[in-house]
């Protein structure tokens, strides 16, 4: 089984939180799933969850290079030397990433999160799509502030080749995936309460 999970903002990639933060088990009823990969408290989107063993070494294992994609805002607007640099890869205080596909988009059509972003009157947004294969703890925040753009919201919309599409917030997809599961396996579930 696969499930597709929309995490909010504000909601930890783990079932238990020892703090009683929001946590997976605020939206997910299943038990003995577990997430492929993590996605920063403070992203939000696409995080992939099985119950498969093998499927989850084979989503999360870094050698096996999954590309993610992100939809990024960012503070100001990157030129075309920022966009370059964060291209051919950057150089963190863990090493230098990998090279990633970026680009320019128009601001996607998104749920609002809450709380909103900080907005400053006198400073322009810019949204990117980065994709990228490696797995690194925030990421993507510290190569977009490398190059002087702080990230201002995340949004994980794919992973491979699983995409969010019209999942909201707390919604999550059931997949069946055995080979000869019939499409009409799926389920749609949405937070309760």
């Amino acid at each position: 089984m696969l499930i597709l999970f929309n995490k909010p903002y504000g909601v930890l990639t783990q079932f238990t939180d020892n703090q009683g933060r929001a946590t997976l088990a605020d939206f997910i009823d299943i038990r003995q799933v577990y997430a492929a990969g993590r996605l920063d408290r403070d992203s939000e989107g696409l995080v992939l969850l099985t119950d498969d063993g093998k499927l989850q070494h084979r989503l999360s294992d870094p050698r096996r290079k999954t590309w993610k994609t992100y939809w990024v805002q960012v503070e100001g607007i990157p030129d075309d030397q920022a966009i370059d640099k964060l291209q051919r890869g950057v150089v963190l205080k863990d090493g230098p990433t990998l090279p990633a596909k970026v680009k320019s988009i128009s601001p996607p059509d998104l749920w609002p999160r809450t709380p909103p972003i900080r907005h400053r009157a006198t400073i322009p947004t810019h949204w990117l799509e980065i994709q990228l294969h490696e797995g690194r703890n925030r990421q993507v925040r510290r190569m977009t502030a490398s190059v002087g753009h702080p990230t201002l919201r995340l949004v994980r919309i794919g992973i491979g080749r699983w995409q969010l599409r019209h999942l909201l917030p707390g919604e999550w997809l059931t997949i069946d995936t055995k080979p000869a599961a019939a499409l009409d396996t799926r389920q749609r579930r949405t937070h309760a309460g």
